[in-house]
């Protein structure tokens, strides 16, 4: 009788251990065209009432988080925050004396910078540092209001993936239930198919939450360096009435 040899003998024992079935002369189980066809939506819908809730969650989140982006592109401006101009204008009024006609240039460009413009000339009677503390705490206030808009992307960006963990852990719950209760009866590839469909609502949450938190990035930055030229502008504006003061 042939000897096979000890490399082939030691393989085919790998094999018998790595792939049931194998020793007792069985042939593995084709994919069927069925589970290799199924399509996104169908996979979706598989998941019951709790994956398709979970998916419409996140549906909600993603248009919220796309209305932001666009919001925010359109709002958060330079031309919206300081309107080009209007500082110089306002600071040669003000160096003449002409504070009501400063005072109505803001009035009719609406902005972060005429805001706060109006609230130092409306301290101007007091003094200097009345007016340089009304263009602190107004340009505090302004700085929240713009970053109170854009923390909703934060908050999306931080909900959406544990929306989708939710979704997962339940899917996977189920999956493992299935097994408890056919008596571990249920083979691999059925165990695969709830685990695969479980992931789906992950995969969803991080679609969802990557493209929030790049945007609530990139407006922060660009409301930080908006910010800091305002302030500029705004102590520029009033460069005339510090001399003053000083000179006095």
């Amino acid at each position: 009788m042939l000897r096979r040899p000890k490399w082939l003998a030691a393989a085919v024992s790998l094999l018998s251990l790595l792939v049931p079935g194998y020793a007792m002369g069985q042939e593995l189980p084709a994919v069927s065209e069925a589970a290799t066809s199924k399509g996104f939506l169908e996979i979706i819908f598989s998941g019951g009432l709790i994956g398709i809730a979970i998916i419409i969650l996140l549906l909600a989140l993603s248009m919220t988080a796309a209305y932001l982006i666009i919001d925010h592109l359109l709002s958060v401006r330079r031309s919206d925050v300081m309107p080009d101009g209007l500082g110089d204008q306002a600071r040669a009024l003000l160096a003449q004396g002409q504070i009501a006609e400063a005072r109505e240039i803001c009035s009719q460009n609406p902005s972060v910078l005429s805001f706060i413009l109006l609230h130092g000339m409306s301290e101007m009677e007091y003094g200097w540092t009345a007016v340089e503390k009304a263009l602190e705490d107004s340009l505090m206030e302004q700085s929240a209001r713009l970053y109170r808009k854009i923390e909703y992307l934060s908050v999306i960006g931080n909900i959406a993936p544990m929306v989708g963990l939710l979704g997962t852990v339940i899917g996977m719950i189920m999956a493992f239930q299935q097994v408890a209760a056919t008596q571990a009866t249920a083979g691999a590839p059925q165990l695969a198919e709830g685990i695969y469909q479980a992931l789906v609502t992950t995969v969803g949450g991080l679609i969802v939450a990557i493209p929030a938190i790049g945007a609530f990035a990139v407006f922060r930055n660009r409301i930080d360096q908006l910010i800091a030229e305002t302030g500029y502008t705004a102590q520029h504006v009033f460069g005339p009435l510090r001399r003053k003061k000083k000179a006095t």
